[in-house]
C-alpha cells in the first residue's frame, strides 16, 4: 500500500498523528474533523494515498465503492438519523478550485441539523 510520508492524513491513518479514530480496516479509516462543519461531521480516507478524487484509476473502483457502502452505517452510529427525515451530506473537494485543502483524497461525512441551509 502506497504512503505519502509527508501526507497529513496518510500520518493519521498510520497512527503517527492522533485522530479521534470512527472506524478502521485494512483498507479504509474514518476520523472525527476537528473543524466540524455539523454536529457529525467526520472523514472516511483510504489508507493508499490517493491524492484527489482526479486521480482515482480503475483499480480504486472498489475501494470507493466500499467507501460509499461503508459510509451510510457510520453516519448512523455516529448520530445521524436514518431514513428521509434524517440523513447525512457526503462530499468531497477536488482540487483547488474544488476547496481541496489537504491533498489525500477525502470523504466528509455530515449530519445533524443542516448548517449548510443558511
Amino acid at each position: 500500500m502506497s504512503h505519502d510520508p509527508n501526507c497529513l492524513f496518510c500520518k493519521i491513518s498510520q497512527g503517527l498523528i492522533p485522530s479521534q479514530k470512527v472506524y478502521e480496516d485494512e483498507e479504509i479509516y474514518a476520523f472525527k474533523d476537528i473543524n466540524p462543519a455539523a454536529p457529525v461531521h467526520f472523514l472516511m480516507i483510504p489508507k493508499k494515498h490517493i491524492p484527489m478524487l482526479a486521480s482515482v484509476e480503475s483499480i480504486d473502483a472498489p475501494l470507493l465503492g466500499r467507501m460509499m457502502e461503508l459510509a451510510p452505517r457510520l453516519a448512523k452510529e455516529q448520530g445521524c438519523r436514518p431514513g428521509q427525515d434524517g440523513g447525512f451530506r457526503l462530499m468531497v473537494n477536488n482540487g483547488a478550485d474544488g476547496g481541496q485543502e489537504v491533498y489525500h483524497l477525502h470523504l466528509h461525512v455530515m449530519g445533524g441539523p443542516r448548517p449548510w441551509k443558511k
